[in-house]
């Protein structure tokens, strides 16, 4: 009898048995069919989950001393690791190797389908759902759905009208830190992000972005799904749209009918 073989689509490689291709799987699209029930966190493996509920219920003392102690400093959020190079203090001496990696330009994890490499997995992971189209986090509001948990967390202060970043001049609140920063700019005056070409500078990068379309590629990214003309804004293309749908969602107050 023939033996099956249980490839992986993604990356091709042979497991042992369905269940492990099934496990390994999720390496890829990012899925996490494990939750706990008490503060939600989700895993990929029930393994993982049982580990983790040891955190609640105490059941099973850790074995080694540096488990313990790196546990008790995530619980508190104390951070006794520090960067040797940029001095950034971080939980445990597992985040701190992870870190260093990141200065020292090391990536070994790499993406199979476009080899774009990695210093973290975890971030290889978050990558490969560009490709698979994997959004397992979604909104318990509205069910949008997203690839990666902080998306969700930001997406959700437009329900809950949290603004937790605030500007260290005038205090104007914002919902995303992007936002508080490009916000600064406008009282600092930077310019960090510069065109390559012309050298031209701007205070956010989108408008970095939009400069070396209209400007020097000519690149028009943005297609009527109509009549298949294309814009170098997403904004324009939602107005030209309106021409095809008639949609006019603007009216004067004064009008009288």
């Amino acid at each position: 009898m023939k033996k099956m073989s249980h490839k992986c689509g993604y990356c091709e490689k042979i497991l042992s048995s369905k269940r492990a291709l099934i496990v390994h799987r999720r390496t890829h699209t990012g899925e996490k069919p494990f939750s706990c029930d008490v503060c939600q966190r989700p895993f990929s493996q029930k393994v993982h989950l049982n580990r983790h509920m040891r955190i609640h219920t105490g059941s099973k003392p850790f074995s080694w001393n540096t488990t313990l102690q790196n546990h008790k400093s995530t619980q508190i959020g104390e951070k006794r690791f520090s960067c040797d190079i940029c001095l950034k203090s971080l939980l445990t001496g597992v985040h701190l190797n992870r870190h260093v990696k990141a200065h020292r330009g090391v990536k070994p994890f790499s993406c199979v389908i476009c080899q774009k490499p990695f210093s973290l997995k975890a971030n290889l992971d978050t990558h490969m759902r560009i490709h698979t189209g994997s959004k397992p986090f979604s909104c318990d509001v509205c069910q949008k759905a997203f690839s990666q948990n902080t998306h969700l967390k930001r997406h959700k202060r437009i329900h809950t009208g949290d603004k937790p970043f605030s500007c260290d001049i005038c205090l104007k609140p914002f919902s995303t830190k992007t936002h508080r920063n490009n916000h600064m700019r406008t009282h600092t005056g930077e310019k960090p992000f510069s065109c390559d070409v012309c050298k031209t500078s701007f205070g956010q990068r989108i408008n970095l972005v939009r400069h070396r379309r209209t400007v020097h590629t000519k690149e028009k990214p943005f297609s009527c799904n109509i009549c298949q003309k294309t814009f170098t804004r997403k904004s324009s293309l939602k107005v030209h749209r309106r021409t095809h749908t008639g949609d006019k969602p603007f009216s004067c107050d004064h009008s009288h009918h």
